[in-house]
């Protein structure tokens, strides 16, 4: 009898150790997945917050979890099962569908840098209807909707990046890779929006502060900080976000050519990354990802500024009037913007 339950308690800690190695490699494979999407995952933080731009405060955070819920909605319910369906039935299909939307994030960057360089009155005109939101239900919920089918697209190529950077392995450990990517983005992703949309209050909180000395002074300087300087925090995330499109974008595309024998491009990046980092050994690796990134970026604006007319010519072909995405989305504002009464904290 001893011997018997020895035994089982030496089968159930195997299966305890099994499960929890098992548990160890789903995380690892899990962090080296979610960094490969890095570049998209900026994207998605950089974008977002343009979707509550002049609603009243006390809905900024209910839009942030309704198009963080829609978010999750888009990973499990339909993305996950689609990528293990591709990834059990169809994996050749993979590569063509991580170009396709590399190609898209391409056109997306090189259309933001665009409008940059060349700004359209359709600007203030959609600035002008929708300044004054408010707690206009309706526009609310477009906004949302609107917000949840960009994040459709980044949440696609985040999930095929994760799954093409899966090794071999049972349905159920990608299944589990995937969902922990996934939920750990959108947490991640919104969580830093909350954040960046309500910093602006926290400043102002603080600027109007009562404390007294010794702290008081310091208190009310950190919130003045703050609210100058979510503007330029704002204009710094979307040109982070413009830049991590175009090398993302730029670099699926290298990648996928090079599955299918065009190594050429790719074998050049990465000469050329070697041989400038090579110069420079005490930041070796930093220099060498930084060559990778631009050359990636320079293929993304290529690919994407030829995507451009072609949008356009597709766009008045199916009756959209000519407008580019971009041209139909608002345009940014900051923080201190959105609520001009409140600066005087």
């Amino acid at each position: 009898m001893s011997v018997g339950l020895l035994a089982l308690l030496d089968d159930v800690a195997f299966l305890v150790r099994s499960a929890a190695a098992s548990l160890d490699d789903v995380a690892a494979q899990a962090a080296r997945a979610g960094t490969k999407a890095a570049g998209v995952v900026i994207d998605d933080a950089a974008v977002t917050p343009r979707y509550v731009v002049g609603f009243a405060a006390e809905r900024e955070l209910p839009i942030v979890g309704k198009i963080a819920l829609g978010s999750l909605r888009n990973k499990l319910l339909f993305l996950l099962p689609g990528a293990l369906a591709l990834g059990a039935f169809a994996p050749w299909a993979i590569t063509p569908l991580l170009m396709l939307g590399g190609a898209y994030l391409c056109y997306e960057g090189a259309e933001k840098v665009y409008e940059a360089v060349f700004p359209h009155r359709a600007h203030a005109d959609e600035e002008g209807s929708e300044a004054d939101a408010g707690h206009d239900t309706a526009l609310e919920e477009r906004r949302v909707a609107g917000a949840v089918k960009t994040d459709f697209i980044l949440s696609a190529e985040i999930m095929a990046i994760t799954l093409a950077a899966l090794p071999e392995g049972s349905v159920w450990m990608k299944a589990a890779v995937l969902t922990i990517v996934g939920i750990g983005i959108t947490v991640a992703v919104y969580g830093a929006v909350a954040l960046i949309v309500k910093a602006d209050d926290a400043g102002m909180a603080l600027a109007g502060s009562r404390a007294g000395p010794p702290f008081g002074g310091l208190i009310r300087r950190i919130g003045r900080g703050v609210v100058k300087g979510m503007p330029v925090l704002l204009k710094l995330l979307a040109i982070v976000g413009t830049a991590a499109m175009v090398w993302v974008g730029g670099g699926i595309l290298l990648h996928g050519l090079e599955e299918y024998g065009l190594s050429g491009p790719a074998h050049a990046a990465h000469d050329a990354a070697a041989s400038l980092g090579a110069r420079v050994p005490p930041v070796r690796g930093v220099v060498e990802w930084l060559v990778t990134a631009v050359a990636s970026g320079l293929v993304g604006l290529l690919v994407g500024g030829v995507l451009i007319p072609v949008a356009s010519v597709a766009s008045r072909l199916l009756g959209g009037g000519g407008k580019t995405p971009a041209e139909k989305i608002p345009a940014e504002k900051t923080p201190v913007e959105k609520r001009p009464a409140q600066t005087g904290a």
